[in-house]
């Protein structure tokens, strides 16, 4: 016969063994949830860039369509070549003419400085005249008072000298005149270089006539056509960076201190959840705009007078680098799921 104790014993046992059970499993769920951070506020993203044409013009070839992939250095359209090339065409010929003109010129200077040496050496042999009548002058000057020179032989040498000093003085001129006359050709080797300048400039504008993908990549929000005006630093249509894929997982910010760089991590896109794609965390959000609070309105923080008494925890990104992503599957903005494992590093070891 069995007491009540024993009896009351046995209908609480199966009781306390689910609530142990159910304290296990949240144990569990708890250490699985701190190993295997997990969110589904998580989209695909991917750089981008807006395709700018360098120069103005009229587009007369778009050989691409709206959502279009390309591969890098694939021609996404061509701006009408023609005035850029006449203007390249008169900076050569106007080139071709300064470098006639430099030679020219050049040969000009080149009998100029003929003339000029031959001046300095008239200048020379004037100049040893003139010495060689001074020292006669000098010379026979004392004789005269002496009776060895008349005075007809003073005057004669004193007539010489004073020939040999006005043949010096007009050599002197001449060589001045000669130098004064030689011009160079560093004014027109100047402007040559300018229009080499101009030169170098048209042919990079006749380059930026064709634009090419830089990457490889897809395009997307083409909205023109052919026979559009191109205007320069004005976006035509978007280009994504297919090379990299990411996705961007919001996360509480009571799970960032087990994320890093090179975190493992598994994702799966909600076009298709059957596949599972791996990846390493690449870097974790450092800042993230806050929607109430704390705002600081002309010097002054603006604080809102109520209070939610439950608090949520602020999420922060964590951008995720796919290793192999499926380019019929990744869009920018498409839906995601990831998964973190922080329990180990990027090699698959314990950190």
């Amino acid at each position: 016969m069995t007491t009540p104790t024993a009896t009351s014993l046995a209908q609480k046992l199966p009781a306390l063994v689910l609530v142990l059970l159910t304290v296990l499993l949240l144990l569990l769920v708890i250490w699985h949830l701190d190993q295997s951070p997990r969110t589904d506020d998580a989209y695909a993203y991917a750089d981008t860039i807006d395709v700018v044409p360098e120069v103005n013009g009229r587009i007369i070839s778009l050989p691409i369509r709206d959502n279009q992939a390309v591969k890098q250095g694939d021609i996404l359209l061509q701006i009408d070549p023609r005035p850029y090339q006449d203007t390249l065409n008169r900076a050569r010929a106007t080139l071709a003419s300064l470098d006639k003109q430099i030679e020219l010129t050049q040969r000009s200077v080149n009998a100029q400085q003929y003339n000029a040496a031959a001046v300095q050496a008239t200048v020379a042999r004037s100049l040893a005249a003139e010495n060689q009548a001074s020292d006669t002058l000098h010379r026979i000057e004392p004789l005269l008072s002496h009776g060895y020179a008349s005075a007809e032989d003073v005057d004669q040498a004193r007539t010489a000298q004073q020939s040999a000093q006005a043949e010096l003085n007009g050599a002197r001129l001449q060589a001045r005149q000669a130098a004064a006359a030689v011009s160079g050709v560093d004014a027109l080797i100047a402007q040559r270089a300018e229009v080499q300048a101009e030169i170098a400039g048209a042919e990079l504008n006749l380059e930026f006539t064709t634009v090419r993908a830089p990457f490889e990549g897809r395009v997307v929000s083409l909205k023109t056509s052919v026979g559009q005006f191109a205007s320069a630093a004005k976006p035509i249509f978007t280009l994504i960076d297919t090379r990299h894929w990411y996705v961007v997982a919001n996360f509480r910010e009571t799970e960032l201190k087990h994320i890093h760089p090179g975190t493992p991590s598994t994702v799966y896109l909600m076009s298709d959840s059957r596949v599972r794609f791996s990846g390493t965390v690449d870097s974790v959000g450092y800042g993230v705009l806050p929607n109430d609070g704390g705002q600081v309105l002309e010097g002054l923080p603006q604080v809102q007078r109520s209070i939610n008494w439950v608090h949520v925890a602020q999420r922060f990104p964590v951008k995720i680098l796919i290793d192999h992503p499926d380019p019929d599957l990744f869009r920018i903005g498409t839906s995601a799921v990831a998964v973190l494992q922080t329990g180990r590093a990027a090699d698959g070891r314990e950190p």
